[in-house]
């Protein structure tokens, strides 16, 4: 990890419970070289140091993440900053594919060191790089779907909705054609497609899978799957120069179409549904018509018998309908 000692400390907000019995307090989570350390706000005094090796998370693919320096210790820290929890889940992948595995050392050998240099690279990746990368993976999509539908009132209606649904500056966007549902791209962008909009009598079935692809992206970066399709030899120039070269990225998209949908969980998705206030019927039903694998988030929607939160009024859903009439 000393690869990591040039780039600035992460910090940011957390609980943190020191015994079962202990009640939680709020501390400040800092990132370092080998630890993470956990200090009193007001004191500035360090109440912990958790070895990076050792930390383990909990509750994979959920927010707040919830991890412990040791599975059988009583001792927990709940993160929900975004940015900590990518750092920690890219420095832990770090960690493991540097540990040593007998057998077919070579090759094993030579996929440690790939998998290591991808997860410093997507680890020390600044916000603007990965928002020039995020770009360069929108213009290779476009060669399959078009541009994004770009109506300005459906484009303002859609950034209610992602703004409803995640805060300030979600990235989403809605194309034509070249998929069925929805995808996540470097940058934090969720695309969905104009299907999702079609005979629907409100937004539930775009807000469910815009918030199924969030939850995705936020369980593994996508820079993770991009710098394995670049390959070694782009990731080590953007590790040196902070530009990954644009053929690099040409035809990643293609492969991404390709992938098989795979759905989160119910046990995953529905607090997030109920959280945000959506519907999940309409997701299930879209993705699962006979009801066999998906049946729990009909039977357990937590809206079906309550009427759920507006997420749009009558005219953005008018709008963001329209959203590609131009």
């Amino acid at each position: 990890m000393t690869a990591l000692k040039k780039y600035q400390k992460l910090e940011s907000p957390g609980l943190w419970r020191e015994a079962e019995t202990a009640q939680r307090r709020e501390v400040i989570v800092s990132l370092g070289d080998t630890s993470l350390v956990l200090s009193d706000p007001r004191q500035e005094v360090a109440l912990a140091h958790w070895s990076l090796p050792a930390i383990r998370r909990l509750n994979p693919g959920e927010v707040p993440a919830l991890y412990t320096p040791d599975p059988q210790a009583d001792e927990l820290l709940e993160v929900g900053d975004i940015h900590m929890i990518d750092a920690l889940e890219t420095v832990n992948a770090a960690l493991i594919s540097a540990q040593p595995r007998p057998g077919r050392l070579r090759n094993w050998m030579l996929a440690g060191t790939a998998a290591g240099v991808v997860a410093i690279a997507v680890f020390c990746l600044p916000i603007a790089t990965r928002g020039e990368i995020g770009r360069a993976v929108l213009a290779d999509l476009t060669r399959l779907t078009g541009q994004p539908c770009a109506a300005r009132r459906g484009q303002a209606a859609l950034n209610r909705l992602g703004e409803k649904l995640f805060g300030p500056g979600a990235r989403m966007l809605v194309m034509r054609q070249g998929f069925a549902t929805a995808l996540h791209l470097p940058g934090r962008q969720i695309v969905l497609s104009e299907t999702l909009l079609a005979e629907q009598d409100g937004p539930d079935l775009i807000a469910g899978f815009a918030l199924a692809e969030r939850i995705a992206l936020e369980r593994e970066d996508p820079m993770i799957a991009l710098l394995e399709f670049a390959g070694l030899r782009a990731t080590f120039q953007l590790l040196t120069t902070g530009v990954l070269p644009q053929i690099a990225v040409s035809g990643y998209t293609e492969t991404l179409l390709k992938q098989h949908h795979n759905p989160t969980t119910p046990a995953v998705l529905l607090p997030r549904f109920e959280a945000a206030g959506v519907a999940s019927t309409p997701y299930a039903n879209m993705l699962d018509p006979g009801g066999e694998r998906l049946r729990a988030l009909v039977e357990a929607d937590p809206f079906s018998n309550v009427v759920p939160p507006t997420l749009l009024n009558d005219e953005d859903w008018l709008s963001l309908q329209d959203i590609c009439a131009n």
